[in-house]
Order: C-alpha cells, then structure tokens, then sequence
C-alpha cells in the first residue's frame, strides 16, 4: 500500500483545504463562504438560473444549495422566484447589491492566483489534468464493487 503522501486521493484532498482555506481568508470581508462564492460567480458569469442548473453547474445537490440560497438571499445578494407557469421550478437572479458585489471582489481571483504562485500555462494544465480526472472517476464510478 503506498503511503499517505503517494495517494492521489490525499493530495487532492490536502490541495482542495488548502485552495478553501485560502478563498475563507480572501472572502472574510464579505462573510462569504467558498460555496457561496461559487454561486455567485456562476450568476455574474451566467446570468439568472434556476436551482437545478446551479447544482449541476457547482455539483451541489439541492440540500446542500437550499440553505446557501437561502443565506445568500438574507444578505441581499440574490432573489428566488417560482416560475408562474411551472411552480416547481425556482430562479436564481442577483439583486442590485449582488451585482455591485461582483466589483467590489474583483480582487479575490488575483489574490487567489498569488497565493497558488502557479504560471498561466501550468495552471491551464493542471485545470485540464484536473477536468479529466473528474469525468474520468465520474464515468467510471460504477466500476467500483458495492
């Protein structure tokens, strides 16, 4: 068995607390957390979305993005409506303080950025390394014995 520090799992778990850690530092003014950020970004990037899309986006099922909406809305940053003709169906859009928020944390990305002391070329591949490993364990799940 190999150890702890040759264990993909471990150091991607190890770069994953380091990576929250930092954006907990960066995102302290706010009072946001890592999660509520991400939603945030999937709103200033794509505009207004129901809950579904941004779990699928983030990968958060709706137990986990249900009180972080929630949370989110009390702030002022978002609002969630039911859709008149489907009212199953909620969406997601920023508030005019959410918005504002976007520049007032311009500078989270380039402070993460300093803090990973990573190149542009080996972050792009670290990125693309990292997506493919993700759809590779996603589609190949299964394969594990129950």
């Amino acid at each position: 068995m190999p150890g702890i520090d040759d264990m993909v799992c471990f150091s991607l778990y190890s770069a994953s607390r380091a990576t929250t850690k930092a954006y907990h530092r960066a995102l302290r003014p706010w009072g946001l957390t890592y999660p509520q950020y991400l939603v945030m970004v999937a709103l200033w990037l794509h505009g207004p979305q129901t809950v579904s899309e941004i779990g699928d986006r983030l990968a958060l099922d709706s137990g986990t993005l249900s009180p972080l909406l929630r949370r989110l809305e009390a702030s002022g940053y978002l609002s969630r409506t039911r859709r008149a003709d489907d009212e199953r169906v909620v969406e997601v859009s920023l508030t005019a303080r959410g918005d504002e928020l976007r520049d007032e944390m311009r500078e989270v990305p380039t402070q993460i950025a300093t803090c990973m002391s990573i190149e542009l070329e080996a972050a792009r591949t670290l990125l693309d390394s990292l997506h493919d490993y993700t759809r590779n364990v996603r589609a190949n799940t299964e394969a594990i014995a129950s």
